[in-house]
């Protein structure tokens, strides 16, 4: 697994990735002093739809002043929503040390250092006691892990009786092979994607309970359809996921798009109660 995970976080590890950030809020003449959580969106949301998809899930529950868990939190961007928007505690983990440093530079960047909080680690060994959160968050992570078991036993350990779980994932639903590069893959070995029946049978197996699972995955295409046609008119934007992925970004987002349109893979997002 340590070589697993290690093959994973340099899948997505970019040296220096919050100094180019600095610089490229140079390049369009904002205020280093004067950052605001808008001008770091289309980069520190590492999920199809980013920011909007994410405050749609905070607004899926009553999650205001409440104590949140983001697991696989990337560059921070929906712990900051959430801190910000909602007056949560945010902790945020993940596999990247360059991702964790990133958030945390971030989040002192726009004056969220004292709601947010981040720490490498790995999502099936949380470092937390039992019962520690009101509500445990995960976007786009569960593809990476191939213990899913572990992984969602885990964020069920750290979830507080009576708590919930939000997700938003990219799933498997037909049967073909899935060819690469993808966002959070290069290759197959790095890919564990499985069924959302799956995932609902492991939940319900650790006593949660569904609230509600959406699907998401015309409102993925309407945003990649969207995207790729701003791409193609005005080149890449200064701040967006291009950031992460540079120059795989356009080829990975296609063949991403394409599995959505048929049918291989789908978007969800949900609810479940402890």
């Amino acid at each position: 697994m340590d070589s697993l995970n290690k093959s994973i976080e340099n899948h997505y590890h970019k040296e220096g990735l919050y100094e180019d950030i600095i610089n490229r809020l140079k390049e369009q003449n904002i205020a280093i002093d004067n950052v605001k959580r808008s001008d770091i969106a289309g980069t520190d949301e590492f999920h199809v739809r980013g920011a909007t998809v994410s405050k749609q899930l905070a607004n899926s529950i009553n999650i205001n002043g409440l104590n949140v868990l983001d697991v696989g939190c990337g560059l921070g961007g929906p712990c900051r929503m959430l801190a910000d928007e909602y007056n949560c505690q945010a902790t945020g983990i993940d596999l990247s040390n360059e991702y964790i440093r990133t958030a945390t530079k971030l989040s002192e960047l726009v004056s969220l250092n004292n709601k947010t909080t981040f720490i490498q680690g790995d999502a099936t060994v949380l470092p937390f006691d039992d019962k520690t959160f009101d509500v445990v968050w995960t976007q786009h992570v569960q593809m990476n892990i191939p213990n899913k078991e572990k992984f969602y036993s885990e964020i069920n350990r750290v979830l507080k009786t009576d708590g919930y779980f939000l997700f938003y994932d990219i799933l498997k639903k037909g049967s073909r092979k899935v060819n690469y590069p993808m966002p959070w893959a290069s290759i197959a070995d790095h890919c564990f994607l499985f069924k959302y029946e799956d995932m609902h049978r492991l939940l319900t197996e650790l006593e949660l309970t569904k609230v509600q699972c959406l699907n998401q995955t015309q409102a993925g295409i309407d945003y990649f359809d969207e995207l790729m046609a701003r791409i193609n008119n005005l080149g890449p934007p200064k701040m967006g996921l291009n950031v992460l992925m540079g120059e795989s970004t356009k080829t990975k987002l296609m063949n991403l798009l394409s599995y959505l349109k048929n049918g291989e893979l789908e978007l969800k997002s949900g609810v479940y109660k402890k």
